[in-house]
């Protein structure tokens, strides 16, 4: 497969790189194709200009970081809608947030799968490719997720990607009009390297 020099990281199936404001398009019909898989758990913008604010979050704010997991095709193949700088689809979306130096070094990880990357272990992949990246690139020493309860996919995703139960966190934050319980999700560069 031939390299592409805007991925941070590449793996065997995906690799990741950051936002840009090209990608709004394929990412809002991407989402909005996927708002059943999503909702009530995540609300990735659907618009273009919900796309343009939210990706100036992550491309503008430096305690922010915003990975794009992208599908790695052969030869540069486009996808058959045309999308994918390098012929790859969007799979899906990560951001490290609420991003703290000094003593801590910690951020806060979100990430959500299109539809039509879901179930393939994409996610997974991209999910491992950004925590690596976090942990040598952005200097960071632990990472948290923090899940509803009844979200059992994002749940899997975090334990196949060895993050370990911390606690629970009542009304912990405001989602589609409600404050929502929350578990607490987070592993350590030592446990990466481990």
């Amino acid at each position: 497969m031939p390299e592409n020099a805007d991925y941070l990281a590449e793996g065997p199936r995906v690799g990741i790189r950051r936002f840009t404001y090209e990608d709004g398009p394929e990412f809002t019909a991407r989402a909005r194709e996927s708002k059943e898989l999503h909702q009530p758990w995540l609300f990735p913008p659907t618009s273009a200009a919900g796309y343009t604010a939210y990706a100036a979050r992550v491309i503008e704010d430096s305690t922010r970081a915003g990975f794009l997991v992208c599908e790695r095709s052969e030869m540069g193949v486009p996808s058959p809608e045309g999308w994918g700088r390098d012929g790859g689809a969007i799979a899906g979306f990560i951001s490290v947030s609420n991003i703290v130096e000094g003593a801590f070094l910690n951020g806060t990880l979100g990430y959500g799968a299109f539809a039509h990357a879901a179930g393939r272990g994409l996610m997974s992949e991209g999910l491992g490719l950004v925590v690596r990246y976090a942990f040598s690139a952005l200097g960071l020493h632990r990472l948290e997720i923090n899940v509803q309860p009844g979200n059992a996919g994002s749940i899997a995703l975090a334990r196949r990607c060895g993050f370990r139960l911390e606690g629970f966190s009542p009304d912990f934050l405001h989602i589609d009009g409600a404050w929502r319980d929350h578990e607490r999700w987070a592993i350590t560069a030592d446990m990466v390297r481990e």
